[in-house]
């Protein structure tokens, strides 16, 4: 049974803004628990490259969808918004108060907004796609949207392989673009949600990311990638951090130029990821060093 007005509080923002210390902070202050709403820390098999806290931090305080699937299971937003649904309910059964953190934009919006109803698309089209994707690259995948559905591609994410898949599945499944299922209509939540977004200047997110990639090489990311090889064409490998480190293990990079690659491609991860949360204006924006346990307290009371 969920306790009386209970309340979800929301951290987001982009990579390596500092959301999982806040979190954290949060948590720990409230005496609650943590649902991760990252689309790839969900992944047993992935560790470094997706920044998973670390084992002290999640003996901090107990966290829900990290560690929770394998590489080989289907993940997406519509899975996320049940487990996430069900994890809430967990916690409000035992807290007044529970924490979601996290960047995957869609993920966040389909547990606070609920998700479009899209009419199932066959596994044998999914796969296709995806084979043809893996053999052709990304920039058959862009020219198949363009030619397709032109009006989702001038409002894509195009640089996404996963957004830009599903378009092309669902145009295929139905003859109609994703766009047209897109109701926006808001499905009412049995709790209250307050979200807290963190930013930076952007040259000092950038130099965060940059510093982080580094760190990630330094704790073993090559050995790590090494070890997923015969699985990288798994959906749940086509990541940042994953995909350029199978470059150079296939020899079609240098080391270097892999590293300079994941820096530059998560900086672009980034910056979709600030734009998809600036468009909600329900977000209170605030920098990272500057929010104090009292200013939590005070906040959450409003």
């Amino acid at each position: 049974m969920y306790s009386l007005n209970p309340l979800m509080i929301l951290v987001i923002g982009p990579t390596a803004v500092g959301k999982t210390a806040l979190a954290l902070r949060i948590a720990q202050l409230l005496n609650t628990e943590i649902i991760s709403a990252d689309s790839r820390q969900c992944y047993r098999e992935l560790n470094i490259g997706v920044a998973k806290p670390t084992l002290a931090e999640l003996e901090l305080v107990p966290h829900y969808f990290i560690n929770s699937h394998s590489v080989y299971d289907d993940v997406n937003a519509a899975v996320f918004e049940q487990y996430a649904l069900q994890a809430a309910a967990n916690i409000f059964s035992k807290h007044s108060v529970a924490v979601m953190v996290g960047g995957s934009g869609l993920y966040v919006d389909a547990f606070c907004n609920g998700l479009d109803n899209i009419p199932p698309v066959p596994p044998d089209l999914r796969n296709s796609i995806i084979q043809n994707y893996h053999q052709k690259g990304l920039v058959w995948l862009q020219e198949q949207i363009k030619k397709s559905d032109p009006v989702f591609w001038e409002q894509a994410e195009q640089q996404n392989p996963q957004r830009l898949m599903r378009a092309l599945e669902v145009m295929e499944a139905t003859g109609k673009s994703v766009i047209h299922f897109r109701s926006k209509k808001n499905v009412p939540r049995p709790f209250r949600i307050l979200k807290i977004g963190l930013e930076l200047p952007r040259q000092e997110l950038y130099q965060r990311i940059n510093e982080r990639v580094c760190t990630m090489i330094e704790a073993g990311l090559v050995e790590e990638v090494k070890s997923l090889q015969p699985l990288q064409q798994l959906n749940a490998l086509q990541t940042v951090g994953y995909k350029e480190v199978f470059d150079y293990l296939n020899g079609f990079v240098s080391l270097n130029r892999a590293i300079e690659l994941i820096q530059l491609n998560t900086r672009h991860y980034a910056k979709r990821q600030i734009t998809w949360f600036k468009k909600d204006s329900s977000i209170q924006w605030t920098h990272p060093d500057t929010i104090s346990n009292q200013f939590l307290l005070e906040w959450i009371k409003q």
